[in-house]
């Protein structure tokens, strides 16, 4: 056992309360009496926000274990539990919550001893860090200092010590070349290695997916493959063998794009294969995501000088230690811990992004230090890049130089989804303010280094008479946008401005006609038949965005007009705000343009092409938007024109791509349906034995709203399974109420339980934590549905609470209606049943049940499992004792004989 920090210690979970005195001595306590000695000393905790809600009492401060690790350790991952910060502090884990208080003192033990070891490497910048918390007040900077060496020399800055990037030649467009697939296939043996097992499927995949990469023959008509590729046939190397072959072959780029950071983590994993060496690695194969994910040294810096203050300031310093050591700079599922932000208030994390636009690009004094600069520089000229499906979409709409022309969309079932949010439209009030804010800056008591659009470019007005007039037209434009308090005048029945008087107008529409499906959430109505107060106030609405319209276009001429014919004054840093402005009225003009389409529609004739509707946005009864929404009904006819045309090569592919329809379902949802010609298919069954392996059960005993009930039967699932449980519920309200009623109960059985939506922890950690305790279960909504990759006995049991029907929304019925009706609807529940059972087979040797807790589950949609699965239909009592002697290895699971399983009609027992 490592030698214990001499501090109290504080331990807090659904089972108990514990707290350990400064010798070590454990002992269990009541909640009152644990708050009453965290106010008075400070403890050494673990997760300050999660121990709070345990307490509860959310204000609760302390020694936080994962505070002092993220400064000890920047840029690396622990999973933030007592045994994952002991295996990371090179402790053995404990065995109970009365070793785990006892083994707080130690971690931190630990951790602070670690920086008198001179192998500890993150120490450059240690210690200036530490100076400034102390400023900040946080609670670990004098034991800290206590056991820092004073440098010799003044450290570097941070700002220093990053590297810049090389200014290069413009990239050449790729070399013609021709992929051969027994090449491929060649490349994917080197790949696997002498001792890989030999997959069929992932060897014809290599070989299909190599003709993507031809040259294509005629303009507009890329060469395209769909590939229904089977859990655990390796669809990963079958594409990246071929894709990474031709950007050695040709010098060229291929995007692989996904849709979840998961899979993002999963193919940067798989680069070890393609590049061993590290170096080299790193630039061939990059990372790229929207700029809103990375670290803004701009804004850290402002951060860093006061703009912080109290908690928030702490969580500045924290990021300036990590931002030393990081990879690519990436705040969202980079290898900045997901669970640092989540210690402190969200809001401080996201004012460190650009997620206003507010970049001034080559303006800035970071720009060749900038994170997001060096990723795109080495986008450029890298074999591969690992994108999402939203980027690579927004790109190629805003048309960015450098568009890819070879594509890769893993979790290609995603396609239509990514699309539908791509490329709508949204007029509504946080959205507006939003612009407002951009255009004219900082107003009232506003603080920050926020800058609007007319002092960014004062120079510049003052320099060209015809911009600055235009200029002054655009602020008095977007003057006519709502502002601060926007909401609280429109309830009030004072709305300021076309705009408040328009969102006045939807607020009422909505209420009068809406119906509400869950009291307190969101509401929405179609947009038909409006009454004269939404005709009139959108009339007035739309003239003032045609105001700003106007001179926005004649700002960017003038500007464009200042570059090509550059004053004297204009130096590098001028040039660059300049080309920043035109840059970011772009695509303002694109929005402001679609506002003015959504207005003009309202009172007149409809666009068949587009679903609009009016929604008040609302979170347990409070409102936080009003507003218009504009949708494509086919959102895949964007997508195609915009992505899928000006491509060379796509491959789309999945393991529910296909799913149990025809390949004309794949065709519609991922755009290829639009496209001038057909694409190829490929299609490779899993290699796994589900029917041997897995059985689904629909519990037919269960009222449809009796929570009581659905409490007890996920607690008695869960206790039978010993933990290893996937909860998935379609409705927070109902996660909510099944966590409250078990969580203590599980807990005391010694079978944690986490859920989304009620643990202050993001749910990339939250998933991790479920990934590395067998007996720990996870509860979560759509999100854990799909792309959640536990292997092994950490997940071998799946329920869900009831069949995942669309919500009725008006965009739902509109494509419902386009889409066949009822047909449509079961198309969309199978593809979700199938994804959220896909979570029980990872791996060769993975087993378990899948649980379904609704009676009234339609037969027809049971095709969502694999052919041969038992399907079995039967009481709680039964399920349980069923899951029970299958997990024990008495009953086993599945059973099915082949002449049973090829009858759908046994797959009903």
């Amino acid at each position: 056992m490592a030698e214990l920090l001499p501090l109290p210690a504080l331990h807090a979970t659904h089972a108990g309360i514990w707290l350990a005195d400064a010798a070590g001595e454990v002992r269990s306590v009541g909640r009152g009496e644990a708050v009453a000695r965290a106010a008075e000393t400070p403890h050494i905790i673990l997760n300050a926000p999660l121990v709070g809600g345990r307490l509860g009492y959310p204000e609760i401060s302390g020694l936080d274990l994962l505070e002092l690790f993220a400064f000890v350790h920047p840029a690396r991952f622990a999973v933030p539990t007592v045994s994952g910060m002991a295996r990371a502090a090179g402790l053995e884990p404990p065995q109970d919550d009365l070793e785990a208080t006892r083994l707080l003192q130690a971690i931190a033990g630990r951790l602070l001893g670690r920086m008198g070891d001179s192998a500890w490497f993150e120490r450059e910048g240690a210690w200036t860090v530490n100076l400034a918390l102390t400023r900040a007040g946080w609670p670990w900077a004098r034991l800290v200092g206590e056991r820092l060496r004073a440098p010799g020399t003044m450290e570097r800055s941070l700002f220093t010590r990053l590297p810049e990037w090389d200014e290069n030649a413009e990239v050449t467009p790729p070399r013609t070349v021709k992929i051969a697939p027994e090449a491929a296939q060649a490349r994917l043996s080197d790949l696997l290695g002498e001792d890989a097992e030999a997959r069929d499927g992932q060897r014809a995949m290599a070989g299909e997916a190599a003709k993507v990469f031809d040259p294509r023959m005629r303009e507009g008509e890329p060469n395209m493959l769909l590939a229904n590729a089977g859990t655990g046939i390796g669809k990963t190397l079958a594409y990246l063998a071929p894709a990474s072959l031709w950007a050695e072959k040709a010098d060229g780029t291929v995007w692989v794009s996904t849709y979840t950071k998961a899979l993002q983590r999963q193919l940067d994993a798989e680069g070890d294969r393609l590049v061993p060496d590290k170096d080299e690695r790193e630039k061939r194969i990059v990372i790229r995501k929207g700029r809103e994910n990375y670290l803004c040294l701009l804004n850290l810096e402002d951060a860093m000088q006061g703009g912080f203050a109290g908690r928030a300031a702490i969580l500045a310093q924290l990021v300036a230690r990590w931002a030393a050591y990081t990879k690519d700079g990436d705040m969202v599922g980079g290898d900045l811990p997901g669970w640092l932000t989540s210690l402190f208030r969200r809001a401080g994390a996201t004012a460190l992004t650009d997620r206003r636009g507010e970049c001034v690009y080559a303006g800035c004094p970071h720009y060749r230090r900038c994170f997001i600069e060096h990723a795109e520089r080495k986008g450029r000229e890298a074999d591969l890049v690992i994108a999402n499906h939203a980027l690579v979409m927004v790109n190629a709409a805003r048309g960015r130089p450098g568009t890819p022309t070879r594509l890769v969309f893993d979790e290609g079932h995603h396609l239509f989804d990514a699309a539908d949010s791509t490329f709508a439209a949204h007029l509504t009030g946080r959205e507006a303010i939003e612009l407002r804010r951009w255009v004219i800056g900082p107003e009232g008591k506003s603080r920050g280094r926020r800058r609007g659009l007319q002092a960014r470019l004062m120079d510049v007005a003052s320099y060209d008479e015809e911009g600055a007039r235009a200029l002054d037209e655009v602020v008095k434009g977007a003057q006519q946008l709502n502002s601060d308090n926007w909401l609280g005048r429109i309830a009030e029945g004072d709305p300021w401005g076309p705009f408040e008087k328009f969102f006045a107008a939807v607020r009422g529409l909505v209420y009068a006609r809406a119906k509400a499906q869950d009291a307190g959430y969101g509401l929405e109505t179609e947009l038909a038949e409006p009454d004269a107060d939404i005709i009139e106030s959108a009339a007035a609405a739309l003239e003032a965005l045609e105001a700003m319209a106007r001179p926005m276009a004649v700002l960017s001429k003038r500007l464009e007009a200042i570059l090509e014919d550059a004053p004297d004054w204009l130096d590098s840093q001028a040039r660059a705000r300049v080309e920043g402005s035109i840059m970011a009225l772009g695509w303002r003009r694109e929005t402001v343009a679609a506002w003015m389409a959504m207005l003009g529609r309202v009172g007149g004739t409809s666009d068949p092409d587009f679903v609009d509707w009016l929604a008040i946005d609302r979170v347990e009864g409070r409102e936080y938007d009003i507003g218009m929404r504009r949708h494509w009904l086919d959102p895949t006819r964007p997508l195609a024109r915009v992505v899928l045309e000006p491509a060379h090569g796509v491959l789309v592919t999945s393991a529910t791509l296909k799913g149990a329809e025809e390949w004309d379902v794949a065709e519609a949802r991922t755009g290829a349906k639009h496209l001038p010609h057909d694409p190829a298919h490929f299609e490779a069954e899993s290699p796994f034995d589900y029917a041997a392996n897995t059985e689904v059960l629909i519990v037919n005993d269960l009222g449809r709203d009796n929570i009581p009930a659905l409490a007890g039967a996920y607690a008695r699932l869960i206790e039978t399974a010993g933990g290893g449980t996937l909860g998935l519920f379609t409705a927070i309200k109902r996660l909510r109420a099944v966590h409250a009623r078990i969580a203590d109960r599980l807990a005391r059985a010694g079978l944690p339980l986490y859920a989304q939506h009620v643990d202050p922890i993001d749910t990339g950690t939250l998933v991790d934590i479920f990934r590395d305790d067998p007996r720990a279960s996870l509860l979560g909504t759509d999100a854990l549905r799909d792309g959640v990759d536990v292997p092994g006995e950490s997940l071998r049991l799946v329920v869900m609470e009831r069949v995942p029907w669309p919500r009725p929304t008006v965009l739902h019925a509109a494509r419902r209606l386009a889409g066949g009706g009822s047909a449509y609807d079961d198309r969309v529940v199978r593809a979700k049943l199938s994804q959220a059972y896909g979570r029980l087979v990872r791996r060769a040797g993975d087993r378990g049940y899948f649980v379904l807790l609704s009676a009234a589950t339609p037969s027809r949609l049971l095709t969502a499992f694999p052919p041969g699965v038992g399907v079995h239909r039967l009481p709680l009592d039964e399920a349980i004792a069923r899951v029970k002697a299958g997990l024990a290895g008495e009953g086993g699971v599945g059973g099915m004989s082949d002449a049973r399983a090829a009858d759908p009609a046994a797959r009903q027992v």
